[in-house]
């Protein structure tokens, strides 16, 4: 009887969706991504071979796994010619600048801006920088670049040592700003950068298994990490990872109810088609751009709905979340259908 409802339920979805016209222009305006990563100086060559290696992995992981086109990724290090197919230049100041100059000139005023610093900072007389060759920048200095992007959804990772500061001087509505310290006085090595870049570069971190990883869940991943590897060696955690995303000047540890949490779990790299697969394919038929139309807006619905989780019941949240994850699926299966991959 269940197999027969499902069925029933799969036929009328299609129904429903095959009259949907293609939505060429509310395509053109989905959310795209533009990732900054900004490798400062490492100093030790193990250092800067750690900090290059995490960039190249990050730069690569938005183009492969993330559909962000290569020209919407800026990939500054210290050392440049050691792969000038991706890099886009020295990570200097002026670099830096001229990077938020070029995304704030290119970026739509609903796209994402991803911001990824990783390298050593340092705290001294109340200050935070984050260490470039040549002049370093300040946590000033970043909030004055970021304030120049205007609007746009952002979101600032410094993954180095000392970054607990940034969120202060960083945060503001619609930003999500992540730290690898909690204060600026965490100054060891921070292990923390590498496991948040595994958490997209890998796939560990989607724990819904939705196909795309939210910045809560890469945060989460990351931070569950660090304690483990400090846990497995029996040393002292000299690191504490945090985020804010409502704007306050306060990091969180974890996600809260009506605190931190819901920008960050609503927001992912890359246009949500591309992270779910969500794009037909060239040629497509109308009926099957219909269907790929009406799993977008499932996709966008099922996004909304998990911005809302801290403010709603968690039996109703629950309930509304499976039928929509149910839609999803019913969609997957007819597009897998019509495009002759899997059975009725």
């Amino acid at each position: 009887m269940a197999a027969r409802a499902f069925r029933v339920t799969a036929a009328l979805v299609v129904c429903a969706v095959s009259a949907t016209a293609a939505p060429d222009a509310a395509a053109a305006q989905e959310t795209r991504s533009h990732l900054l990563i900004v490798s400062g100086i490492g100093g030790e060559k193990k250092y800067q071979d750690a900090f290059f290696d995490w960039g190249m992995r990050m730069a690569t992981a938005a183009t492969t796994k993330y559909g962000v086109p290569a020209a919407a990724v800026t990939f500054l290090t210290e050392q440049p010619e050691r792969d000038a197919s991706i890099t886009k230049g020295r990570s200097t100041r002026e670099a830096v600048e001229q990077a938020f100059a070029a995304i704030g000139s290119r970026a739509g005023p609903n796209d994402l801006v991803f911001i990824l610093l990783i390298g050593h900072g340092t705290f001294q007389n109340g200050e935070s920088r984050f260490s470039l060759p040549g002049p370093d920048l300040s946590a000033v200095d970043f909030a004055k670049l970021v304030d120049g992007l205007g609007g746009r959804r952002i979101v600032l990772a410094n993954v180095s040592s000392a970054s607990g500061e940034f969120i202060k001087t960083v945060s503001a509505p619609n930003r999500i700003v992540i730290t690898a310290t909690r204060s600026g006085m965490e100054r060891d090595e921070a292990r923390f950068g590498r496991f948040f870049i595994d958490a997209f570069a890998d796939d560990g971190a989607d724990t819904d298994k939705d196909g795309a990883v939210s910045m809560l869940e890469a945060f989460d991943y990351a931070r569950r990490e660090t304690a483990r590897s400090y846990e497995t060696e029996k040393a002292l955690m000299t690191e504490h990872a945090v985020f804010d995303d409502n704007g306050d000047g306060t990091g969180s540890a974890e996600a809260v109810a009506g605190k931190d949490g819901a920008l960050a779990r609503a927001t992912f790299l890359g246009t949500a088609a591309v992270v779910a697969g969500a794009e037909a394919p060239a040629g497509a038929s109308p009926a099957l751009r219909a269907l790929y139309t009406a799993k977008r807006d499932i996709e966008k619905r099922i996004e909304a709905l998990r911005a809302l989780k801290d403010t709603m019941d968690p039996v109703r949240y629950e309930q509304d979340l499976e039928a929509l994850l149910v839609d999803l699926a019913l969609k997957n299966q007819e597009i897998r259908r019509m495009e002759g991959g899997g059975s009725p």
